[in-house]
């Protein structure tokens, strides 16, 4: 597959995927990107405004029944989203569709690719950004980067297509090698920065400054360190000092996505972070206290606002 990518689906209009697809569309124009969603959901978003720092914007929407094969597929959903986006998006898979995830978590790569085919699936994870999206309104000051790579040989020419679509749209992205460790990486800083922004209600800047929030947000990557190794993953001090260093370049103001589903009283993703944590050490024998702690704690949260 060395097909150019010309129309992209994006699955979910969340602070992600607006993001990507703004920047699609002031590449290519408003032909070359849409927003795949059910009727009903269309309907709902065509009744709202969006902005993208202060500036309205209108996306293309279609319903997987006007949909037709896309290029490239961007999946930018919650996790418990996952299962309903991969049944509604099944029009718009061709066989030489892409698919990529800028979901967070270590899986969505592998479910995605057992529902369609690993040879679509190419790995992808969301790095670098501080965009936050409150109702129908996104802002942010830094759009990160994708980390791209392939997951099985014989990929190499889909992931060339993809990067030479990317370096056309303007979309900051670099390609690695060692992805496993890339995507443990990932997972640590997440399971440590969303989980406890959303437990101490906290922002950047509040969760590294010294103190319960901040040794929690340690204590909880540390644990995923641990956990990595178990799965055959290297992952050293060394690498949580430099995910904290990439956190302070965010702005200090802003909140991960787990706080911002905390403030909208949505549910989280915590079955994604601890709860995956959980069950891996559980297989392993392995104490994760933090975590545990962090999964009370959330659950108890939510327990206030969802039914």
């Amino acid at each position: 597959m060395n097909k150019d990518i010309k129309k992209t689906a994006v699955i979910g209009m969340g602070a992600l995927g607006m993001l990507y697809a703004s920047q699609i569309y002031s590449a290519f124009g408003p032909d070359s990107v849409y927003f795949l969603a059910d009727q009903k959901r269309i309907q709902r978003y065509q009744k709202m405004t969006f902005t993208i720092n202060g500036t309205p914007w209108s996306f293309p929407m279609k319903a997987p029944e006007n949909a037709c094969p896309a290029d490239l597929i961007i999946i930018a959903v919650k996790y418990n989203a996952l299962p309903s986006a991969l049944e509604l998006m099944a029009s718009s898979v061709g066989p030489d569709t892409t698919i990529i995830s800028v979901m967070n978590g270590i899986d969505s790569e592998a479910i995605a690719g057992k529902r369609y085919g690993d040879e679509k699936v190419l790995y992808c994870i969301a790095q670098g950004m501080d965009a936050m999206k409150f109702g129908a309104d996104l802002t942010y000051t830094r759009s990160g980067e994708l980390c791209l790579g392939t997951r099985i040989k014989g990929q190499e020419n889909r992931l060339d297509a993809l990067t030479r679509y990317f370096d056309s749209a303007g979309i900051s992205y670099r390609t690695e090698r060692d992805f496993s460790k890339r995507l443990w990486g990932k997972f640590m800083l997440n399971v440590g920065i969303n989980q406890t922004c959303m437990a101490y209600e906290a922002n950047y800047a509040q969760a590294l400054t010294p103190g319960t929030p901040y040794d929690t947000l340690v204590g909880a990557m540390r644990e995923v360190i641990l956990l990595a190794q178990k799965e055959g993953i290297t992952l050293t001090e060394g690498d949580l000092e430099a995910y904290i260093e990439l956190l302070k370049t965010l702005s200090p103001e802003g909140v991960p996505s787990m706080r911002q589903d905390g403030i909208a009283h949505r549910p989280s993703e915590v079955e994604m972070f601890s709860g995956t944590v959980r069950r891996l050490a559980a297989k392993h024998g392995l104490a994760v206290p933090v975590n545990d702690m962090l999964y009370k704690k959330i659950k108890d949260m939510e327990s206030t606002y969802i039914s």
